[in-house]
């Protein structure tokens, strides 16, 4: 992602550090908002409510006579569709007079968002003995700043906010940008306000005991006058059967620790919040709220990670890339053809051209993962339709791995950015300071990273199959050679046996950067290490330099720009861990893959709401302590979201080949934390199977409970 680039910073600031705030999203709007369900946003707050890129409400303030309540609980719903916030009063007076003594008022506040427009509902409640009359405030505003602003961007100018339009129950902001569109936010109340203005609609209520009084909020980005206002309780309901209708794609995960059933039912949950329907089917937007877009790296690692899971979020990102490579060549967005999208951006700046990414290409990784995830969805799905459909982009991808991709013919994939705004590192790691030497000194490019290899690998020696399948022999005889060529380079080029790892990566000049990193975990995952390098590679990661108790860092500790507080030198990103995990499955080193995905389970119980951030900070783990969380993380973001199904594949050794109607488990296990464990509606191809796995002092019991045709399930010890 373009978060840990210098270029466009996220800054920390304080109003980025509160652990405390509240996500909803649904499509291409999402809200921050404090745990009071308050929005009181300055320039570089992250709080808001955002549409496609742009802040459509700046403040949202409810006000209880005159005074802001007090905070009882705030949380989000197992399923995210909905914000519960409960309040009560302190002491409220009218000058002198004490009207309502504290605890005598219960406020509840429930929210959502759907197609574009915040749903919020207001029930007020008195217990005092007495009448209470008094003023509610809802206060709201919208100055329609761009996202990359309230990252910390500076601009020379903006367009035009016109003064806000309050009449009878609504209030109107519009923006009229510099890209030549109007932005609008409406916001419409339920009851009619008492009063209304431009700073607040005002009620003044008056409460019996024991009587509720409600009120209701919606505020629609970029609406129509006259446009239809669903109520609430209409709002509420549809938002639930739109997610009741995708509930079945997924293999439910049941197990015997409740504490994991949280882990996974909030990764499951967050996964879907994440995802949006677009012309080209579902996708994963990657993070909230700086990468709340698509973007190509995030999208299909994500995919990969769920595609036991939910195959079908696969078939979205692949659709969706391929409509959207590149065809030809751009030095401004670091398009070249065949290349797949980086991110996509909407907003007043990305229009403008103000920053790179309306259409941006600057990643090294997406074109080859997009062939190895073309490749890996077949083998699950067997959707040779889609495959066919596809192979123009895969053939394309491919080819531009051997073109532009090999910057000078040496058989290895680098990159260099074209454009001065561009991304300067063009990996998953994309910090300025990410690829450096031994000395610490700058590696200059083109730089051909580990893991970029291992990718390209994969996607040779998988797409091969593909190209049997389609008839395509000669083709498939030439991508296994390259394939199995390349390996023994790599190796050569790449592998360092004083620290017993693989070189993070060769700079322009071919000289290796001799540093211990999680990288060379990815070369497990995609299997270019040989296999006598395996467990050497393993015990690196999982040394006391590498492993932190709670995870695998991104760099290991004594390596001279390890900063356990940095973004990709010295954090933990479990997306990584999980990458790496499922890449010692695949050597059979059990143990190692125990203890990572222990310690990741450690994570998830002790964050809030069980949900993995982003990413988090690399110290070491402390008896009685937690992680110590990152300040600008996404949460939820994710492939954070679904590093948990990877985890859980390794441990199971899932291996899902729907040409052949096989399900394999291969040297299948549980930790001693997980007894039971339950898939139900994992897709084999056309079919469905549902399993329990029963953990046993020296073996896993496999229990086959039902299946829909013809499926094989084998476990191979």
């Amino acid at each position: 992602m373009d978060g840990g680039d210098d270029t466009f910073p996220v800054h920390a600031g304080s109003g980025l550090t509160d652990t405390g705030t509240r996500v909803l999203k649904h499509g291409d709007t999402f809200v921050v908002s404090e745990r009071h369900g308050d929005v009181i946003a300055a320039l570089e707050s992250q709080l808001g409510l955002y549409h496609d890129g742009t802040r459509h409400l700046s403040h949202v303030r409810l006000r209880v006579g005159n005074v802001r309540l007090l905070l009882l609980s705030s949380s989000v719903t197992a399923d995210n569709v909905l914000l519960v916030v409960e309040l009560m009063n302190p002491d409220i007076y009218e000058g002198e007079r004490l009207v309502v003594e504290h605890g005598n008022l219960h406020v509840r506040r429930e929210r959502l968002i759907l197609d574009g427009t915040l749903y919020e509902r207001i029930d007020l409640t008195s217990y005092a003995a007495s009448t209470v009359r008094l003023d509610v405030d809802v206060e709201t505003a919208a100055d329609f700043i761009d996202l990359f602003e309230v990252r910390g961007a500076r601009r020379e100018k903006r367009g035009r906010r016109l003064d806000p339009e309050t009449a009878g129950s609504e209030a109107w902001w519009r923006y009229d940008g510099l890209d030549g569109r109007r932005r609008t936010t409406r916001v419409r109340f339920e009851p009619a306000p008492t009063s209304i203005d431009a700073r607040a609609a005002r009620y003044r209520v008056e409460l019996d005991k024991g009587i509720t009084v409600r009120l209701e909020m919606a505020a629609q980005c970029n609406a129509q006058a006259g446009a239809d206002v669903l109520s609430f309780d209409e709002a509420l309901a549809r938002a639930r059967a739109e997610l009741d209708a995708h509930l079945g794609d997924d293999c439910a995960v049941t197990t015997s620790n409740d504490l994991f059933d949280a882990w996974i039912g909030r990764a499951q949950a967050d996964l879907r919040m994440m995802v949006t329907e677009t012309e080209m089917g579902r996708y994963p937007y990657a993070g909230v709220p700086w990468f709340s877009t698509p973007f190509g790296r995030d999208g299909i690692l994500t995919a990969l990670e769920a595609l036991w899971m939910n195959p079908t979020l696969a078939a979205g990102v692949l659709d969706y890339l391929a409509a959207r490579q590149a065809r030809d060549r751009n030095d401004r967005s670091d398009a070249e053809p065949g290349k797949i999208l980086h991110e996509t951006r909407g907003g007043e700046m990305a229009a403008l051209g103000e920053v790179p990414f309306g259409k941006y290409y600057g990643s090294i990784d997406s074109t080859p993962l997009f062939a190895l995830l073309a490749a890996r969805y077949h083998c699950a799905t067997g959707d040779d339709a889609r495959i066919e459909r596809l192979w123009p982009a895969l053939e394309a991808a491919l080819g531009w791995i051997d073109r532009d991709g090999d910057r000078d013919g040496d058989g290895f994939v680098e990159y260099g950015r074209r454009t001065p705004v561009g991304l300067l590192q063009q990996g998953w790691k994309d910090s300025n300071d990410s690829v450096f030497h031994a000395d610490g000194s700058d590696a200059v490019g083109p730089i051909a990273l580990c893991e970029v290899q291992g990718y390209v690998y994969a996607a040779k020696r998988e797409c091969a199959w593909l190209a049997d399948r389609l008839g395509k022999p000669e083709l498939a005889a030439r991508l296994r050679s390259a394939a199995a060529a390349l390996r023994e380079r790599f190796d050569g080029a790449f592998w360092c046996e004083d620290l017993g790892t693989y070189a993070l990566a060769l700079d322009g000049d071919k000289k290796p950067c001799r540093v211990r990193s999680s990288n060379a975990g990815h070369c497990l995952w995609t299997e270019i290490a040989l296999p006598e390098r395996a467990a050497t590679v393993a015990d690196t990661l999982l040394s006391q330099h590498m492993f932190s108790g709670w995870g695998v860092r991104t760099l290991a500790a004594g390596e001279p720009r390890y900063n356990p507080m940095s973004y990709h030198n010295g954090s933990i990103w479990p997306h990584d861990n999980a990458l790496v995990a499922d890449g010692l499955a695949r050597y059979g080193l059990n143990d190692h893959v125990e203890r990572l995905f222990t310690g990741l389970f450690g994570v998830a119980t002790e964050v809030e709401l069980h949900r993995l951030p982003e990413l988090f900070c690399g110290f070491d783990r402390r008896t009685g302590e937690g992680p110590t969380l990152y300040p600008v993380a996404c949460a939820p973001q994710a492939w954070a979201s679904a590093s948990v199904f990877m985890l859980l594949g390794a441990v199971l050794g899932l291996r899902v080949e729907a040409a052949k109607n096989r399900l394999a488990l291969e040297r299948p296990f549980l930790p001693p934390w997980l007894d039971v464990v339950r898939l139900t509606n994992l897709r084999v191809g056309h079919h469905r199977v549902d399993l329990t796995l029963r953990r046993y002092p020296e073996d896993v019991a496999l229990t086959v409970d039902k299946r829909t045709g013809p499926i094989r399930v084998v476990v191979v010890k």
